[in-house]
């Protein structure tokens, strides 16, 4: 989005709506003692909330993927009609996407400047969508097993508890309901292409946007999966060819890769 205003200019809405966020003081409250957060990691993202939706910003990898991910959701779990919960939301970029679809959508994140960023550009676009400045944790508690589908996409790398965000998806999904998750992989390949490549060469990506120990293996997060009651039933990989740029699904996990589960 072109002329996109500072986050100094973004005006909250005072009044409750039929979606968006009733109140802006709701997006400075933690009722968890101890949030599932790194404050590092979230500072980086609150100080580019501003770009969201510039497409050829800093998250222009995320519009490049969204298409790609959200027919690979699509495809698993027919979102048309279906109450769906995007946990780590950000601006928005999926969560809009998943509402065209025909989706009733709910965004949490613990951005305060991303949920603003999110609310202002989904007004615009004449989207309902909630946005909730809650972590999923806490939502779990206070609505277990309320909707279709989860999903939580290039998040899992970015908090301290990869797995209670995993545990809190099974208890915040309807029985039979689906899950998804994206994240990178910790191997050679990924030090090599995400973060080496990404970020230091090519430049698709700020530098420090990831840190190799904290990317997660497939089997590790299977494992956390089936640990939170879930099934996994597919593991696919996402690949990027830096001559066409273009980003296609494949059978290698080895860097990016996208996770469906289930509930039974």
């Amino acid at each position: 989005m072109e002329g996109f205003p500072e986050l100094s200019a973004v005006r909250m809405d005072t009044g409750c709506s039929g979606a968006g966020i009733c109140n802006p003081d709701q997006l400075t409250q933690f009722h968890m003692p101890n949030p599932n957060l790194d404050k590092e990691e979230l500072a980086k993202f609150e100080a580019l909330a501003q770009r969201w939706w510039d497409r050829e910003g800093e998250f222009k990898p995320l519009h490049d993927i969204n298409a790609l991910r959200l027919d690979f959701i699509d495809s698993h779990a027919e979102l048309a009609g279906k109450k769906v919960l995007d946990i780590g939301c950000g601006g928005g970029i999926l969560t809009e996407a998943m509402t065209r679809k025909g989706a009733e959508v709910t965004g949490i994140d613990l951005g305060r400047a991303s949920l603003a960023v999110a609310q202002l550009h989904a007004k615009e676009q004449q989207l309902e969508i909630e946005y909730r400045l809650i972590s999923a944790e806490e939502l779990a508690g206070q609505e277990p097993e309320s909707y279709d589908v989860v999903t939580c996409l290039e998040m899992l790398e970015h908090v301290p508890d990869p797995a209670a965000i995993v545990k809190a998806c099974t208890r915040l999904l309807k029985p039979a309901g689906h899950a998804f998750f994206s994240t990178i992989n910790r191997s050679p390949k990924s030090l090599l292409f995400a973060i080496v490549g990404a970020e230091y060469v090519l430049g698709l990506l700020p530098k420090g946007t990831h840190q190799y120990e904290k990317l997660i293996r497939p089997g590790e997060l299977d494992r956390w999966i089936r640990q939170a009651g879930l099934h996994t039933a597919e593991i696919t990989g996402m690949q990027y060819n830096p001559i066409t740029k273009v980003y296609r699904l494949s059978s290698d996990p080895s860097v990016n890769y996208l996770v469906f589960a289930s509930r039974p």
